[in-house]
């Protein structure tokens, strides 16, 4: 009994652990990061739970940054942008495509949409400030 309710835990933690940052965390980063609080805690574990909560709806990924892939507890319907030098990953919020196009598309090509997926790719603020020459 007790370790079907440690498991429970850790799933509860993996699964709070992507939805508690909004830094768009990769698997490593949450294993790192839940290690500590739970030692015999394992990589596929951590894996395994993502990709079950990917299935299930309660988070998304944001796809494969700097080679990997990286979540998101938000499911709301938001943009992201994700810059070309540093990897990181921002969120913006509201709605991606108006409701308008995404209509025109729809009947245009004769097909069903289930869900929206915009990223805008470029520099972060950070890295644009570091390629600007000093004055």
């Amino acid at each position: 009994m007790e370790k079907k309710q440690n498991f429970s835990r850790k799933r509860e933690a993996i699964l709070n652990a992507v939805k508690n940052t909004s830094i768009h965390p990769t698997a490593e980063w949450v294993y790192q990061t839940l290690k500590p609080v739970y030692p015999d805690l394992s990589l596929g574990t951590v894996y395994r739970n993502l990709a079950q909560f990917k299935n299930d709806g309660v988070i998304v990924s944001v796809g494969t940054v700097n080679g990997q892939e990286r979540f998101d507890g938000n499911t709301q319907p938001h943009t992201h942008f994700i810059c070309s030098s540093c990897g990181a990953v921002i969120d913006i919020p509201g709605e991606p495509v108006s409701l308008k196009s995404t209509d025109e598309i729809v009947r245009k090509y004769h097909i069903v949409v289930d869900s929206i997926d915009v990223q805008l790719h470029g520099l972060c603020e950070e890295c644009l400030q570091r390629q600007t020459p000093l004055k």
